[in-house]
């Protein structure tokens, strides 16, 4: 490993703690986020798609069906 520091304090003193806090967020950073579990669900196989609300005829039906839910 290379003997030069990855960062350096110019401004202040922060605290054992606060270093502490500052090394772990840029090594999750630098460790990236987690990969996708698999290709993107398409809007189409959406859960919300099949739990909407069943159609009832009656007068007004057809403005109701346009009304949020």
């Amino acid at each position: 490993m290379s003997d030069a520091p990855l960062f350096r304090v110019v401004k202040g003193t922060p605290t054992d703690d606060e270093l502490a806090a500052l090394v772990v967020v840029l090594t999750a950073k630098a460790a990236g986020g987690r990969a996708p579990s698999g290709p993107p669900r398409s809007a189409w196989a959406s859960y919300w798609t099949r739990r909407r609300a069943p159609l009832t005829p009656g007068a007004g039906a057809w403005r109701a069906s346009a009304l949020p839910r």
